[in-house]
């Protein structure tokens, strides 16, 4: 049986389908740390973190941050369930930016009955939300 070549990768989120595309490589964050997929990858299910995820069509990288949920891999498919996930192009970088000052502000000044993991979750995923935005506008 010949490898595939290309493979068929699907993101959605409880709201609405992000991506369905033909790609070459994708690179995914698992709650593990990053890895990467290209055709042929052995059958693996992976929890996602917080993190930016990048896929590859030619020579042309797109990027998204997503957060939290899971990713199927099969040798000809990647399908990613995420609780949230936003296209480069579609982040607003001056509201990314004042989530993460928010969150900045509030994990310097704690208070008592403060759900510091909840604060944290929110830095985490304005900083993705940024670097996503810029990794885009550079074209890496």
């Amino acid at each position: 049986m010949a490898l595939p070549t290309h493979l068929a990768l699907e993101l959605v989120t409880p709201d609405r389908a992000i991506v369905h595309d033909r790609v070459d490589e994708v690179e995914i964050p698992g709650a593990d740390g990053y890895f990467g997929v290209l055709p042929g990858h052995t059958p693996l299910l992976a929890m996602l973190q917080v993190g930016v995820l990048w896929y590859r069509k030619g020579r042309e990288k797109f990027h998204l941050s997503v957060a939290f949920g899971f990713a199927e891999v099969q040798p000809d498919r990647v399908t990613i369930l995420a609780q949230l996930a936003e296209r480069a192009e579609e982040i607003d970088v001056s509201r990314a930016e004042a989530a993460r000052k928010r969150a900045e502000e509030r994990m310097a000044r704690p208070v008592i009955d403060m759900d510091f993991e909840r604060a944290r979750i929110a830095l985490l995923k304005s900083l993705v939300r940024l670097q996503a935005a810029e990794r885009a506008r550079i074209r890496t």
